[in-house]
């Protein structure tokens, strides 16, 4: 059953949508994987992982929207033109209870 959250941390989901072929995607997945192992370390992430079929990536990250969409903005993958994200703030209200000791 789900939980409530008591929680005002602001989360938002970023959306990573790959615009150039996967052969120029993954010249800079080194770089790219480096970058959200920073964030995680940092706390700015939660959770990552490639989109099913593999057309760009989601991540649910933490903290105030503009900070998120300036960080989403700071990765190799869109730096570099590969792919374009869109940040989606949300309030979460409700976990599964083995997430709501990591969202609260």
């Amino acid at each position: 059953m789900a939980e409530p959250l008591r929680t005002s941390a602001p989360l938002s989901l970023i959306l990573l949508t790959y615009v150039k072929p996967l052969e120029q995607v993954d010249a800079l997945l080194s770089a790219h994987l480096a970058w959200l192992k920073q964030n995680f370390e940092h706390g700015s992430f939660l959770v990552a992982g490639r989109r099913t079929p593999r057309t760009g990536g989601v991540i649910l990250a933490q903290g105030e929207p503009g900070a998120v969409e300036r960080l989403a903005a700071t990765d190799p993958f869109v730096q570099g033109g590969v792919a374009t994200t869109e940040v989606i703030a949300f309030t979460a209200s409700l976990a599964a209870p083995s997430l709501a000791d990591l969202l609260g």
